[in-house]
């Protein structure tokens, strides 16, 4: 009895030992990132497909796209996540971070002090970004203005209030690899970058399993609205039926074949997508269209 006792604490020892060690905080290398220099004026661009103001900016139709002072609450199945504030504040911003910490943050979900973001931060998709750009993206940030307002704590019950435990969600479903692979042309391939890096469509428009985790087998095919209401519409399937033509319009205009006029969270994401090159805009319809094959 004693040798089965001591097996058994043994085995958990073992276990718990493997969880912590599958749940550290993993940054980036500082080789990938030290000798970057960021270039604000594209780093517009950057913030712009990002869409970082469509959750960080305040709460309200009225609040200026620029003052990323968070606020805003986002439902779940895990509980409300409260977006922060990233305005340049040195108090209650992230004035005071590094290039290396801000870098860290979007790619990898990891604070400047070593702990987890949850992953309603999407660094899931922003993991496939090329570092230069997000490092041209935090020398844009820091010309925005600032803004003093604290960040509310995450509205999340246990166990998923645990952070640690958010290093081991990572172990299963972080990964750099892209969701579309095979022969993509020029366009496409950029198309590829801006939708599964940069703008982050997956992240509402697939659907996810019980732990929260992107289904790939079911890419843009639509997903339940995280607030218990409606249904974000699958952009893929056999019933989507838009044209090159129509996806790029509407990311410029917010007005759908029909001539409905965008709404919801979307509406901001048009705001903001529509202010990069027509270019790109080719390129993420010829993307989504590819996706959809």
């Amino acid at each position: 009895m004693r040798l089965i006792t001591l097996g058994l604490v043994a085995a958990g020892l073992i276990t718990v030992s493997a969880a912590w060690v599958l749940s550290a905080p993993r940054p980036l290398p500082a080789s990938d990132i030290a000798n970057l220099q960021g270039d604000p004026e594209h780093g517009r661009s950057v913030f712009l497909a990002a869409g970082c103001s469509s959750c960080h900016r305040a709460p309200g139709p009225d609040s200026d796209p620029l003052i990323l002072s968070g606020g805003r609450s986002f439902a779940s199945d895990f509980g409300t996540f409260i977006a922060p504030n990233i305005s340049p504040d040195p108090d209650h911003g992230i004035g005071t971070w590094s290039q290396t910490d801000f870098v860290n943050a979007v790619m990898r979900g990891v604070s400047p002090t070593g702990s987890h973001y949850y992953p309603a931060f999407p660094y899931a998709s922003y993991i496939k970004a090329d570092p230069q750009d997000i490092t041209d993206l935090y020398a844009y940030m820091m010309t925005l203005p600032t803004d003093a307002t604290p960040s509310r704590p995450q509205d999340v019950t246990f166990p998923f209030s645990i952070r640690r435990a958010v290093g081991l969600w990572k172990t299963l479903f972080l990964s750099d690899e892209w969701a579309i692979t095979g022969d993509l042309t020029e366009t496409e391939q950029r198309g590829r970058y801006l939708s599964e890096a940069l703008a982050h469509c997956a992240e509402c428009h697939t659907p996810r399993n019980a732990l929260g985790g992107l289904d790939r087998n079911a890419w843009h095919m639509g997903a339940p609205n995280p607030s218990g209401t409606g249904r974000i519409p699958a952009i893929a399937g056999p019933d989507f039926n838009w044209t090159e033509f129509d996806i790029s319009a509407y990311l410029e205009s917010g007005l759908t074949p029909e001539f409905d006029v965008v709404g919801g969270s979307m509406a901001d994401v048009v705001s903001n997508l529509g202010q990069l090159p027509k270019e790109d805009l080719d390129a993420i319809a010829a993307y989504v269209l590819r996706a959809a094959q």
